[in-house]
């Protein structure tokens, strides 16, 4: 079973750097923090009080939720509907923290996540396709015994500029100011749930600070190289 997990904070480049790795290296890409956003959306179409652990906690166990795993086009859909979309809107990056602080909602998707990692990371790079999954605990509670671990940081400036150009399509001083929130609230908000701000025993980290995305996804296939020298992608 070859399985790559990645962790980081808001904006450290962890999805877009996975889903490149993936592609490389002709594996799956597992977006958890998709998972915990669609959980998000899924109460509110619904009509579930966020603020309602228990009531939340049910209607994510019974969420319709499929991710498609082709890293050159990864998909969200809720019984059946593309979500994509939808979850990516200020509207659910606002609220998703009230879902995935929820301990019971943790574990349902920790045990879905899993079962998408055992199902995918079969055979190895000789026979199987493998997995990348990233989120903020997969280095720690989902995947601790993936075959390479990364903890992918960068600077807050750094990290508030990508998000900044990511959501609004500029990074000046109105753009930074209007995604802090997001950003940094998450962070701490979410960091009382799981571990991604320091890395764990065995796992490497990457400050992508100073790094553009080539650069980043060459050190993390510098990490796969080193614990998985079989791939043979990694070195091309």
């Amino acid at each position: 079973m070859v399985t790559i997990a990645v962790d980081g904070p808001s904006g450290s480049g962890k999805s877009s750097v996975s889903r490149a790795v993936a592609a490389r290296l002709g594996l799956a890409y597992l977006d958890t923090g998709a998972m915990y956003r669609a959980a998000t959306l899924w109460c509110v179409r619904t009509d579930v009080a966020l603020d309602d652990a228990d009531a939340v906690a049910d209607a994510v166990r019974a969420m319709p939720l499929t991710s498609g795993l082709d890293p050159a086009a990864p998909t969200v859909s809720l019984d059946g509907t593309d979500v994509a979309a939808a979850i990516r809107t200020t509207e659910v990056s606002s609220t998703v923290s009230k879902v995935a602080t929820n301990l019971e909602v943790r574990a349902e998707l920790k045990r879905r996540q899993r079962a998408i990692i055992d199902d995918e990371a079969t055979g190895g790079f000789s026979g199987g396709r493998g997995i990348v999954a990233e989120g903020r605990d997969i280095t720690t509670v989902v995947a601790p015994d993936a075959d390479a671990r990364v903890l992918l940081t960068a600077s807050e400036e750094a990290r508030l500029r990508r998000r900044s150009l990511e959501v609004h399509g500029a990074a000046d001083a109105a753009a930074v100011a209007a995604t802090r929130d997001q950003v940094l609230r998450r962070d701490r908000d979410d960091s009382t749930v799981s571990q991604f701000l320091q890395a764990s025993d065995g796992v490497v980290t990457i400050d992508s600070s100073e790094l553009d995305l080539d650069q980043t996804v060459a050190a993390v296939l510098a990490v796969v190289e080193q614990v998985v020298p079989e791939a043979p992608s990694a070195r091309a």
